[in-house]
């Protein structure tokens, strides 16, 4: 006898479905009220890239900041004055491999962050600096905190800043969304002016 199947069961098997989804070619997706497994599955997938440590340390501590290194002094030849000891920022050059890694992991920990991640706390996260910031915004986000009015002022200001149009889009479409962008910034109490936005 064949056992039914319940929406239940059902539902569960999707949600494990969608965070597994494309665990080896991409980072698991996170489902609604699973972040915890999410974070996990997230961080065992960052293990298994290449550099993956580089990518832990951008997601968990932040990105890497560069340093000021001494140039030692250079006495004076026959050829040559002398060149007194002085600082400088640190390059790509002088770091240390660790270090280099940590540096241009980066860019792909904000993107795998964001491509794990859905429409709807797209914006507020894409709106974080840093790979760690969004991180802590996307655990905020997902403890239960609803977004409060900053959140959604920030997640405005950000829409508005980066408004454009889509390849083939047409006219309609473009003013449509342009519309209701403004109507959420006017039902926010949210205009240009207090966003302080320059048009060129």
């Amino acid at each position: 006898m064949t056992t039914p199947i319940t929406t239940s069961t059902t539902d569960s098997q999707m949600h494990n479905n969608i965070m597994a989804a494309g665990s080896r070619d991409r980072p698991p997706m996170l489902a609604t009220g699973r972040y915890a497994q999410w974070q996990s599955r997230f961080l065992r997938y960052i293990d298994t890239r290449p550099n993956g440590d580089a990518l832990r340390k951008c997601i968990l501590e932040g990105p890497y900041k560069l340093t000021t290194v001494t140039i030692p002094a250079v006495p004076a030849t026959d050829d040559t004055p002398a060149v007194l000891e002085r600082t400088a920022v640190e390059t790509l050059l002088t770091m240390s491999p660790e270090n280099k890694a940590h540096y241009e992991s980066e860019k792909e920990a904000i993107h795998l962050l964001l491509t794990g991640i859905g429409d709807e706390i797209y914006s507020t996260v894409d709106a974080c600096k840093t790979a760690h910031e969004m991180w802590i915004a996307i655990e905020r986000l997902q403890q239960g905190e609803s977004l409060n009015i900053q959140d959604v002022k920030t997640n405005l200001f950000w829409e508005f800043r980066k408004f454009t149009s889509h390849d083939g889009e047409s006219m309609e479409s473009y003013y449509s969304r342009f519309y209701k962008m403004m109507n959420e910034m006017i039902r926010n109490n949210l205009t240009v002016a207090t966003m302080q936005v320059n048009v060129l």
